[in-house]
């Protein structure tokens, strides 16, 4: 009889986690209590995911805005700092930018995209610029110009006017805050050379520009590369990934992920005798059709994975084999059929007209929107997902 239930995921509930707890036991201990009270047999290829935060958490790695703010001044020289194309988040960035803001610079020019952030958060509509004669691409604004022209819109789910807050964490500081909106690296060059690069994915490209410009530029991700003063930090991504924990304090990244999860899975395999693929996963990349927001804040989407899970799908396409090649088939015939040539298909299928409309994307990037949606970011209280059938076919 043919097996109904492709895919399963289940979120479980896990242990409120707290700084030195060890994971490469408390998860192993947590799967063995989710397989016996659920009485679930353990399958081919199963993955279990935890969420960054947890692991970060574990690790104790925190800053303070005082740390970064010193961080900063070791890095920029001069009294005016740009802080360029930074994402619209009270969670990801506020805390940051009192930081910044606590350093001691006496002047922040504050440069953002227009008319969303990086991810997707929009401060104006496209309809609003079309209306205003305003081209993103070319046009510069000044605060009183987006004012003439905005007036003072707010964000679809929060209710927040990100010009104002973002103004006033930096001018309750003391500090002055001149706002302008615009699409060009460049642009901050007729303000100062001293630029902290806030983007995520496009960070790289940004400081190339304005360095062969002679900018003095750093990205977040090297801000917070190793401990100041005993605190936390993060070799690799810096500030990337960070959200906040405290009014004063930010949660950053985990580090260390890879060796985590290779821990994990020894255990599991020393426990059970099988092989289960382990995965830290943070943010997942999919796109809100309400506020067009990209849920893909952090750097990466998985920073550390076991060697199970590189790569990507390679799969047929049922519905067009069914409509297409087989299309003079029906009933069991057409099983048969598409069994047949899911078992005979090639290795790397990549390029091939029936795998159209699948998905290659990187199998930790499916997984870790998978795994986001199913834990969520409130009080669900499951960081750990356990994950079965991914990999299964058709014929299976």
């Amino acid at each position: 009889m043919i097996r109904l239930i492709g895919t399963t995921v289940r979120g479980l509930r896990a242990p409120i986690f707290r700084q030195g707890d060890e994971l490469s036991v408390i998860i192993p201990d947590l799967l063995e209590r989710f397989w016996l009270e659920e009485k679930v047999a353990i399958g081919s290829k199963d993955v279990v995911a935890i969420t960054e935060s947890v692991v970060a958490r574990t690790q104790g790695n925190y800053v303070t805005v005082g740390q970064v703010a010193s961080d900063l001044d070791q890095k920029f020289q001069g009294e005016t700092l740009g802080v360029i194309f930074p994402i619209l988040s009270r969670n990801r960035f506020a805390i940051i930018l009192r930081a910044i803001a606590s350093a001691s610079f006496k002047r922040i020019v504050l440069m953002l995209s227009y008319p969303a952030d990086e991810v997707g958060n929009q401060l104006v509509s496209l309809d609003a610029l079309d209306a205003a004669g305003v081209d993103p691409w070319r046009d510069t604004l000044d605060l009183q110009t987006y004012r003439e022209k905005f007036g003072y819109p707010v964000h679809t789910f929060t209710g927040i006017d990100y010009v104002d807050y973002y103004r006033s964490l930096v001018t309750d500081l003391g500090k002055e805050c001149q706002v302008i909106f615009s699409n060009r690296a460049e642009t901050i060059l007729d303000y100062t050379d001293q630029v902290l690069a806030c983007d995520i994915h496009t960070r790289v490209r940004t400081c190339q520009q304005l360095k062969a410009r002679g900018a003095n530029c750093f990205a977040l991700d090297q801000i917070m590369t190793s401990p100041r003063e005993g605190s936390g930090y993060n070799p690799e991504f810096g500030l990337l990934g960070s959200n906040k924990s405290t009014e004063d304090k930010l949660k950053l990244f985990p580090r260390d992920s890879q060796t985590l999860v290779e821990d994990i899975q020894a255990e599991l395999l020393r426990r059970t005798g099988k092989i289960i693929e382990v995965m830290v996963y943070g943010d997942g990349a999919f796109k809100d059709p309400v506020g067009k927001i990209w849920e893909l804040a952090d750097p990466v989407v998985s920073p550390g994975f076991t060697a199970g899970l590189r790569g990507t799908p390679n799969e047929l396409k049922l519905k067009y084999l069914a409509d297409n090649e087989f299309s003079h088939l029906s009933g069991q015939a057409l099983v048969e059929a598409i069994e047949d040539r899911i078992r005979g298909k090639e290795s790397n299928l990549r390029g091939q007209m029936d795998t159209q409309g699948t998905t290659p994307r990187q199998l930790t990037d499916l997984l870790g929107s998978l795994c986001d949606l199913t834990s969520g970011s409130g009080d669900k209280g499951t960081p750990v997902v356990y994950i079965q059938g991914y990999f299964d076919d058709y014929t299976q």
